[in-house]
C-alpha cells in the first residue's frame, strides 16, 4: 500500500510515517519511480509504534524495543525489564512534576496581592 492509504488506515499523518522509516522503526520498499510501498503488516507496526509514542517512549528506545515486541521468539525477560525502567522513569517524571506543581502553587500564593495571610513567606516570618 502507499504511503497515504497506510496514513489513512492508521490515522497517522504521512509525515510521521516517514519520520519512523528515518528512523529504523518502519520499512518500506520503493517502485521504480521512487514511491514508498508498505505490506499490510505495516499497519499493525504503526499502531504499536503510535502505541509507545503515547507511553512516551522515544523513538531511540523504541528502535531496541521493536524487534522483540513484534517477534514472540526473541521476547525475553530484556523486553520486561527495559519496559519497566521506562515505567520507573514516568513515575519520577510525574513525582517531579507534582514537586514543581506545588513549589509553583506557594509562588503563587506568595505574589497574590489580595491573598489572605499575605502569602506563605508572611507565614514563613511570623
Amino acid at each position: 500500500m502507499r504511503i497515504g492509504e497506510l496514513a489513512a488506515r492508521t490515522g497517522v499523518s504521512a509525515r510521521s510515517i516517514r519520520y519512523y522509516e528515518q528512523q529504523g522503526l518502519l520499512v518500506s520498499m520503493r517502485t521504480a519511480s521512487g514511491q514508498r510501498i508498505f505490506p499490510e503488516a505495516a499497519v499493525e507496526r504503526v499502531l504499536l509504534i503510535q502505541r509507545l509514542f503515547d507511553a512516551g517512549l522515544s523513538s531511540r528506545r523504541m528502535y531496541e524495543l521493536l524487534p522483540c515486541m513484534t517477534r514472540p521468539d526473541i521476547r525475553t525477560s530484556w523486553l520486561t525489564d527495559r519496559l519497566r525502567e521506562e515505567r520507573e522513569r514516568a513515575v519520577a517524571e510525574m513525582a517531579q512534576l507534582a514537586r514543581t506543581v506545588l513549589a509553583l502553587d506557594c509562588i503563587i500564593e506568595d505574589v497574590t496581592v489580595d491573598g489572605p495571610t499575605g502569602g506563605s513567606a508572611a507565614r514563613a516570618v511570623a
